[in-house]
């Protein structure tokens, strides 16, 4: 059964998360300071202080088209260990774009149309924010165009050319359609992008007239909001079975934040105890190697100043083949969560990461994306810790994607070409003096 409510965090805090602040005067933004960019309904949500938002039927509708996902228990992978654990997983790839990213991409369409939006603009790394976008747009009649990161428009073609099925216009990211992309070319013509460079571009798109308005995949609470369908279908499907501990992969934190917001809300209400392991790729480290502070969500500095784990509004990560993970920041909420230390965060290297991948396509038979074989890297090493001490954990993780659209990735892997990047501190710390006073 598909839920009939978004589940809020916010209310069920310890402490309230800190606002965004204008750029400008570094106080908090307004309703009027977003408007330009976000419908009203979805500003609501995004300050909402209602702990459950009723999902719209015209969403309901389209959510039907793959909604409920399935939660599978990984019995053969779990045989190939030689573990004790139970490990279940929640299946997003049978969503139109193959990710959980409808699942926001759907709603934010909806509220866009309603309000009379002609045209949506947005940024997409690895591209199935890109694809879940563009199909969504065409679910409401409107435009889409498309800011792809250049590093993934190159490396996943054929993500581009579902977007462009869809409707959706592309571009590679740093480009010359915008100002702020033509800066980054002027500086460094051979960019490979970030998700902060695309994120400019399609904002600075996004302000050029009254009926076209910014669409953003991740990090945002209104987003980590339309995403809890996943947690909340989660919980019921176990069926009594009580997760020891949950693991999701980390870039924005949109899928995590889906997965886990719902239990979560049983941990606080003393029903349920799991740990709970936020996991992102060692060349974009926010949680473990990023600083708690505010800085901008793009790298030309359009957006409202987040409070978040940053490493520098304008760091350009390596490029990695999970190219939705490429993030300098993470989610503003779940950053304050982190502080309170109501979960942990480890990073894992891609090479580690394809391993686990591998391992479960022939185990399991999904082929995952490169996103989250970074939350089955860490099942997996739970799982044989579990198997060193005997302990029978059950082990739930977040199977956010298929890989049909990466198996170029896979081929580098398998051949042995695929690298780890060894990210300096030094890049580090030249971004983090760079970050807005």
């Amino acid at each position: 059964m598909i839920p009939s409510h978004w589940y809020n965090i916010v209310p069920d805090l310890p402490a309230p998360p800190p606002p965004p602040l204008h750029p400008a005067t570094r106080r908090p933004v307004g309703p009027g300071d977003l408007a330009p960019l976000f419908p009203m309904e979805l500003i609501g949500q995004e300050v909402s202080g209602e702990r459950f938002v009723a999902v719209p039927q015209e969403v309901l509708d389209v959510y039907r088209l793959w909604r409920p996902t399935p939660l599978l228990r990984a019995r053969r992978l779990e045989k190939s260990l030689g573990t004790p654990a139970r490990i279940y997983y929640k299946y997003e790839g049978g969503s139109p774009a193959g990710s959980h990213k409808p699942n926001t991409a759907v709603p934010q369409a909806y509220y866009n149309a309603r309000e009379g939006v002609r045209k949506l603009t947005t940024e997409t790394g690895a591209g199935q924010w890109g694809s879940a976008l563009a199909f969504a747009c065409a679910q409401f009649g409107l435009e889409c165009e498309v800011w792809m990161v250049r590093a993934s428009y190159d490396q996943k073609p054929y993500r581009r050319s579902l977007m462009r099925v869809y409707g959706a216009t592309v571009h590679p990211s740093p480009s010359t359609v915008t100002k702020a992309g033509a800066r980054v070319l002027a500086d460094a013509p051979g960019s490979t992008g970030s998700l902060g460079i695309a994120i400019s571009e399609a904002v600075e798109v996004a302000g050029s007239g009254e009926d076209v308005r910014y669409a953003l995949g991740s990090v945002l609470n209104h987003v980590l909001l339309h995403q809890t369908v996943i947690g909340e279908e989660a919980l019921r499907q176990l069926d009594g079975e009580t997760p020891d501990v949950i693991i999701g992969c980390t870039g924005g934190g949109s899928n995590f934040a889906g997965l886990v917001f719902p239990f979560l809300r049983e941990k606080l209400a003393g029903r349920i105890d799991p740990v709970i392991r936020a996991v992102e790729p060692a060349a974009c480290p926010s949680f473990t190697r990023g600083v708690y502070a505010y800085d901008f969500g793009d790298t030309a500095g359009f957006t409202p100043l987040l409070k978040m784990h940053t490493l520098g509004h304008d760091f350009v990560p390596d490029p990695i083949h999970a190219g939705g993970l490429r993030y300098h920041g993470m989610s503003p909420l779940l950053s304050h969560m982190y502080e309170l230390g109501m979960f942990e965060a480890v990073s894992k290297s891609q090479i580690e990461c394809f391993e686990a991948g591998v391992r479960f396509a022939r185990t399991e038979g999904i082929v995952p994306a490169p996103e989250p074989t970074h939350a089955l890297a860490e099942t997996i090493a739970e799982a044989l810790r579990c198997k060193e001490s005997g302990q029978a954990k059950v082990i739930l993780t977040a199977l956010c994607g298929h890989g049909h659209f990466d198996l170029a990735a896979y081929d580098r892997y398998l051949a042995g070409a695929m690298e780890d990047f060894a990210l300096p501190q030094e890049r580090i710390d030249e971004a983090l003096a760079r970050l807005p006073g």
